[in-house]
């Protein structure tokens, strides 16, 4: 058996650690079952530390926002971030990342911002309210027909999307939260 090379020497970025404990692993080639199994060296510094992420996410102040797509067939889109400014540069292609959902639209404007949730898990459970309750709220027409006119038709989305932010007010203590509208609704 050969002798087994350090992983820090191996992949110069892993630094070496003591508390390595071995592996059996056993092979699935049938001709080399009979060997007895490779062991295999893991550190308890691959698996990801909990308090690290704790602790980022502690610092970070969630947001929910609302965006609007500029080119047709307009569109809205709400997502959560803990950086705003930086989200929007990826929804609009300026840096990697935006949602796939996003790309079409572009470029996109900041129609709302809901600032001051107490962590990811209550910015995602609004966020998914929202959504939830804007597909399920009806869309308002005029003249019998969804208006096709760009200033109008952004102003029936948004409207649609302030209906539904209104009635998850209702289902959810918003007390705490600041509310941005970035765009006029009348």
């Amino acid at each position: 058996m050969a002798k087994a090379t350090p992983l820090s020497k191996t992949f110069r970025s892993l630094k070496p650690h003591s508390s390595l404990r071995p592996i059996a692993i056993h092979s699935s080639n049938p001709e080399k079952s009979s060997q007895s199994p490779s062991q295999r060296l893991i550190s308890s510094s691959d698996k990801p530390s909990s308090s690290s992420n704790s602790r980022s996410s502690s610092k970070r102040s969630w947001s929910v926002y609302l965006i609007l797509s500029t080119k047709p067939p307009l569109k809205t889109y709400v997502g959560v971030t803990s950086n705003f400014s930086r989200r929007l540069k990826q929804h609009n292609g300026e840096l990697q990342g935006g949602a796939k959902a996003t790309r079409a639209g572009r470029p996109w404007i900041c129609a709302c911002l809901i600032q001051g949730f107490r962590n990811k898990s209550k910015a995602c459970e609004f966020e998914s309210k929202w959504k939830s309750v804007s597909r399920k709220l009806p869309r308002k027409r005029k003249g019998g027909e969804v208006e096709k006119e760009a200033d109008n038709g952004s102003m029936l989305l948004l409207q649609h999307r302030n209906a539904a932010l209104t009635r998850v007010k209702d289902l959810i203590d918003c007390s705490h939260l600041e509310i941005n509208w970035h765009m006029n609704l009348v």
